[in-house]
């Protein structure tokens, strides 16, 4: 386990690299502590990641329906894949994810030790880089990712020994990264910079601070940097819709106007039949697939048309409310949830799972719908 000793005037700070499913981080951590007896212990936690850690049952309390309407749902999911990612590489070693964070939060606190948290807000971090992905980046993304999780079935031994030495986020993340270049520069770059200052404005002279073994090297290097301002990477990017989005809306009516204008209006009709068809159509066959309930599929295929333009709006809004109704997740299913990520079949089982498949593919049937819609109408109006 790497381990990097930094001095800063007359104080002095330890970085302990980990592999978040590592057996032998767990004991080092604890060792590593013991041994430099620091004024603080920084983990690379946020607050909400300690309380999930702390109390896995506040996934019992969790909103579906608050989930789908604070338009959080992606978030979530892509949160469910990481997860299923580091579990079911940690159920190869043996060892839960993030325990030796747990290790080093109890070995602090039983030495009266101080525990800051220096990682930044799990939700900032992922709205960060869902923002900033446009829509062929954001399936790309998630296409990696699904393959990155159930790869992990098929990691050899050396692959599994490597894992022993870095952090297994990391490597996930790394792997994403070949698809989408942005992905690293939000999860770890940023990151990087962010715990680095956390870190370097603890009032402590001897700090141990206990990060992924990926974020060791970049953490180290701006250690020195007291001057950097990290408010920038706490402010969540506004959605691109506010301006482009219009852009689809505006071309739709002004070619279905020049159909009216031009061709009459059955042209213009015509046109707008077109649209709706495709959209519709697209829109079911996506919801389809994820076996939804049958109203759910209905009624991501009715507002189909109407989502696709207007940027605010999304079917899967629409189809997730629908499904949650129809298969409201029980205590139980969120208690099972970390077990049935673990298997495809399971994600299909699971109804928080299928409820968030239910809402990206909705969205995403809607989007081939328009990519195939667009061109359709753009050649009807020049045949008129």
């Amino acid at each position: 386990m790497p381990v990097e000793t930094i001095r800063l005037g007359d104080r002095e700070i330890t970085l302990v690299g980990t592999a978040h499913v590592s057996k032998s981080s767990v004991e080092e951590v604890r060792e590593t502590i013991l041994s430099v007896r620091p004024d603080v212990v920084a983990v690379e936690l946020c607050s909400q990641r300690r309380d999930v850690m702390r109390n896995p049952g506040l996934w019992q309390e969790t909103d579906i329906f608050e989930v789908i309407r604070k338009k959080k749902a992606s978030f979530l999911l892509a949160n469910l894949v990481l997860s299923s990612f580091q579990r079911r590489i940690g159920k190869r070693l043996g060892v839960k994810p993030g325990d030796e964070m747990r290790a080093a939060m109890e070995e602090a606190e039983a030495s009266g030790i101080e525990v800051a948290l220096v990682d930044r807000d799990v939700r900032v971090t992922l709205a960060r880089a869902w923002r900033t992905l446009s829509f062929l980046e954001k399936v790309k993304l998630l296409w990696a990712a699904l393959v990155a999780v159930f790869e992990a079935d098929e990691l050899g031994e050396d692959d599994i020994e490597r894992l022993k030495e870095q952090d297994a986020l990391t490597v996930a993340v790394d792997a994403m990264a070949k698809t989408v270049p942005t992905v690293k520069k939000v999860l770890v770059d940023e990151r990087d910079a962010y715990m680095a200052k956390k870190i370097a404005d603890l009032e402590a002279r001897r700090v141990v601070a206990v990060l992924g073994a990926g974020h060791l090297a970049g953490v180290a290097a701006r250690l020195g940097d007291t001057s950097y301002d990290i408010g920038p990477l706490e402010e969540i990017p506004e959605g691109g819709f506010r301006y482009w989005g219009w852009v689809l809306p505006a071309a739709f009516v002004a070619l279905v106007l020049a159909g009216f204008v031009t061709g009459g209006a059955a042209s213009g009709i015509r046109m707008i039949a077109w649209w709706a068809g495709i959209t519709m159509a697209c829109t079911a066959l996506a919801t389809a697939l994820t076996m939804a309930h049958p109203v759910t599929v209905v009624v991501a295929t009715l507002v189909a048309p109407l989502t696709t333009l207007h940027p605010a709006l999304a079917s899967g809004w629409f189809a997730g409310m629908s499904e949650a109704y129809f298969k409201r997740p029980r205590v139980v299913d969120f208690e099972r949830i970390h077990e049935d990520i673990l298997t495809l079949k399971g994600w299909w089982q699971n109804p928080i799972t299928r409820i968030l498949l239910v809402f990206f593919m909705s969205n995403l049937g809607s989007s081939v719908g328009v990519f195939i819609a667009a061109p359709v109408l753009a050649r009807l109006a020049v045949r008129m």
